[in-house]
């Protein structure tokens, strides 16, 4: 069952949905999505809908300002950006009624899920990041400069994105600006996933353009709490959508343990 919805945090309206199992499972925190750079409610797809069927459990996603049909910023992004918008989560979750959720964050949603679990551990039960980043890699920035000539010069390429964007102009090159931007060189959150005491679930695709295992072995390494890794063959940034099954088939044995 899929419930089209939208929160209130800020006195800013965010894009929202709610998926519930047909079958709801006894127990267990909800699990939240939270989306690429480039991303949105829309753009998860069915994979909501999979992974509550899967589960048993309701899986909320939302849209963050500027993206989807969420109102947008105004401005480009901050070079915290990450940061700020791990620092919105908690009201969100509050807006959304969720006490206490499972993050399942893909890229930038990735590291947003890392950066609020370190600075909320008591509203965070578990992660799951998908092709997360930690750092700035030079095969971030070369697949993120290649996409911005794209968006240039393709049509196609922007009314795609416009499908799953009211603001898709000010989405795009808010995203692409911050991450082409000298000072986002030096970006990190080494510091943060020290912080991080929940169980974490890390996958990667090993043909990812966007980055390498390193993110994930980084987080393996600095994690303060137990890091289960999944290297998948044949996949690239998004392993949801190359390998779903896989993915669904991890995601449910994760939390099917005692701290999800």
């Amino acid at each position: 069952m899929w419930r089209v919805d939208q929160v209130v945090v800020d006195g800013v309206r965010l894009e929202a949905g709610w998926w519930q199992p047909a079958e709801p499972a006894a127990g267990g925190a909800p699990l939240v999505l939270l989306h690429e750079g480039l991303g949105s409610v829309s753009t998860w797809r069915d994979f909501p809908a999979r992974l509550a069927a899967r589960t048993g459990r309701g899986v909320f996603a939302y849209s963050r300002r500027g993206h989807g049909r969420s109102e947008p910023r105004g401005t480009g992004l901050a070079m915290r950006f990450m940061h700020d918008e791990a620092a919105v989560l908690p009201r969100v979750l509050d807006a959304a009624g969720i006490t206490r959720a499972v993050l399942v964050g893909h890229s930038d949603g990735g590291s947003i899920a890392l950066l609020a679990a370190a600075a909320i551990p008591d509203r965070v039960a578990a992660l799951v990041v998908e092709a997360p980043h930690v750092f700035v890699e030079e095969r971030s920035i070369a697949s993120i400069r290649a996409i911005r000539d794209r968006y240039a010069g393709d049509a196609q390429l922007r009314a795609r994105l416009a499908a799953h964007h009211r603001h898709v102009d000010e989405m795009f090159y808010g995203w692409n600006d911050v991450w082409l931007g000298d000072d986002f060189r030096a970006w990190t959150i080494g510091d943060e996933i020290r912080r991080v005491t929940c169980p974490v679930l890390a996958l990667q695709g090993l043909e990812d353009e966007y980055g390498t295992p390193a993110h994930v072995q980084a987080i393996q390494r600095l994690a303060a709490g137990p890091v289960t890794l999944s290297l998948i063959q044949k996949c690239g940034h998004s392993p949801h959508r190359d390998h779903p099954e896989i993915v669904l088939d991890r995601v449910a044995a994760f939390i099917a343990q005692p701290h999800g």
